[in-house]
């Protein structure tokens, strides 16, 4: 009989917000690999939260199979704060636009100093040459092989990863799954995945606790689950794609401009490192475009140009909406008719505010809260919040919902103020199979409009808005 590795019995949380329907229980025994999947919001992170034992019991409790601190015995990885769990949050917002610091930023090897055996463990996944690069220049498929490596030199008995797919090319993502199924041959580590998708679940998995509506329902087998038809409708209800009613205003005229951008031979380096070459892309009033690129190509610089965050933007030859760039109008000029998401965007949302306040900040185009809703726009917010099947949240902090539930309170805000170009740096990624459904239907409905650009940015082409009738791709910048 396989020895337990960890049980939660019949926990009851203190607080009744960070509450199951019923108590809960989970068994995780010897050998066992776990995925809990689930809708966005549904209780996955609470979850894992309730086995570490952050938060206080009011009945039950959680035990281990053997001694010592939860934090030694068990790590976690959101893979969402992916750069903020590599330490270097501030320094990668500065090295992506600035790059003053290069020189300073540590090597992986350097990083890893003091911790043992770390060459021996890069050496069996076979990834040695990490080892020299510096953290900041590692791609998003690289930093996440890197994180779980650093993590596993703590040496936990449960390793929880949490949407360790988000952001990932197929390349990436094939590679991803390897690593994990050999994670699952090493002996005295318990894999636990969080995913909000079935078709994320890898053959290494061998059972599944499926989580909605803040309930765990009855475990069962991989095999099992994904010939469940019945119980995969449950956890994801199909959604409607029509009816859609915009909360926009019908007397909004579509702007006149010709061209949304230009870019001619830009050319983008960071220290000896060149991002984009002698780059040369024209988008017209009303195009829908699709933007490709592996990860570490030069995506999100590229629409950091866009989006008139990149100051290197002035060295180079760039039209915004018929103007040159340089030419006496301000950034905020810009920002105004521009809506964006993207991946990284909820590191810097750190005020711990309602969720209402952030959708409402996409009125004033910045990245924080800096002026306050006038009771039009809260009106206005909250009617694309609705939209997006969150308006329930409105009240709640924005630091205490599931990453989903962030990416939705994200795109509403890019939407908030019916922008005339509208980026979308991966925008379903993280979301379950209904809310990507909603939003995917959300986006064409907008797109529809007379006078509105798109810039589509995916790694999987089966997720285009059908509008999307061009495409531009980057090629590895490395």
């Amino acid at each position: 009989m396989e020895r337990e590795i960890a049980h939660i019995r019949n926990v009851v949380t203190r607080l009744p917000e960070l509450r199951f329907k019923q108590p809960v229980e989970w068994i995780i025994k010897e050998g066992e690999q776990w995925a809990v999947i689930g809708p966005n919001g549904g209780g996955k992170t609470l979850l894992a939260d309730i086995l570490q034992r952050k938060f206080a019991f009011k009945e039950g409790e959680v035990t281990f199979g053997m001694e010592g601190k939860v934090s030694e015995i068990i790590q976690s990885i959101a893979f969402k704060d992916i750069y903020s769990l590599a330490d270097c949050r501030n320094s990668y917002y500065q090295q992506r636009w600035h790059a003053t610091e290069a020189d300073e930023m540590p090597t992986i090897e350097e990083t890893l100093k003091g911790l043992p055996d770390f060459h021996e463990i890069f050496h069996y996944f076979g990834i040695e040459n990490l080892l020299h690069k510096k953290i900041i220049f590692l791609s998003s498929g690289e930093l996440r092989k890197f994180l779980i490596i650093r993590t596993l030199l703590y040496r936990p008995k449960i390793l929880i990863l949490n949407n360790p797919f988000i952001g990932l090319d197929a390349p990436s993502r094939t590679v991803l799954v390897d690593m994990l199924q050999q994670l699952s041959h090493l002996h005295g580590v318990q894999i636990v995945l969080l995913l909000s998708n079935p078709a994320d679940i890898p053959e290494m998995i061998t059972h599944i606790l499926p989580v909605a509506g803040k309930e765990c329902l009855p475990p069962v087998s991989r095999e099992t689950f994904l010939r469940d038809t019945a119980l995969i409708q449950q956890l994801f209800p199909e959604q409607k794609r029509n009816g859609i009613e915009l909360p926009v205003s019908p007397d909004k005229q579509p702007s006149t401009h010709h061209v949304t951008f230009r870019m001619e031979h830009v050319c983008i380096r960071y220290g000896e490192r060149t991002i984009l070459k002698d780059l040369d892309w024209e988008v017209l009033n009303g195009e829908k475009w699709a933007l490709f690129g592996p990860n570490g190509s030069g995506k999100s610089t590229l629409l950091s140009l866009v989006y008139a965050d990149n100051p290197q933007s002035y060295a180079n030859t760039l039209y915004l909406f018929d103007k040159k760039r340089g030419s006496g109008e301000s950034i905020w000029d810009i920002k105004k008719r521009i809506g964006y998401v993207s991946p990284e965007m909820h590191l810097y949302y750190m005020e711990n505010v309602p969720t209402l306040s952030i959708v409402g900040s996409g009125y004033f185009d910045s990245i924080g809260l800096f002026r306050k809703c006038n009771d039009k726009q809260e009106e206005g917010a909250l009617q694309w919040m609705k939209l997006f099947g969150i308006d329930h949240l409105k009240e709640r902090s924005f630091l205490t919902l599931s990453s989903g539930e962030q990416r939705l309170a994200l795109l509403a805000r890019a939407f908030v103020k019916d922008p005339d170009l509208i980026i979308l740096d991966e925008p379903l990624h993280g979301l379950d199979i209904s809310n990507k459904t909603r939003a995917a239907a959300i986006i064409e409905q907008f797109c529809s409009r007379p006078g509105k650009t798109l810039i589509y940015v995916t790694h999987y082409p089966h997720e285009l808005p059908s509008c999307v009738d061009k495409q531009y791709t980057l090629p590895f910048s490395n």
